[in-house]
């Protein structure tokens, strides 16, 4: 799958997902139960890679396996 972004777009996108991210990081740190927390540094890991995808400077073409 692809989808193209304009700079504006993958700018938007790439700081609505960093600040997820931070929210993320911020509720693993308060989560006591073990599988709760595994579950979201799981996700975490998803998100990092999601925007090691957004993070190149004038990459407008994100792709994905579907």
């Amino acid at each position: 799958m692809d989808l193209l972004l304009n700079s504006n777009e993958r700018e938007l996108l790439l700081e609505i997902l960093e600040e997820h991210h931070r929210e993320l990081l911020r509720e693993i740190s308060r989560a006591e139960h073990h599988a709760f927390k595994t579950a979201l540094k799981n996700k975490e890991k998803v998100l990092e890679r999601v925007l090691d995808k957004l993070e190149p400077k004038g990459a407008e073409v994100l792709q994905r396996s579907a």
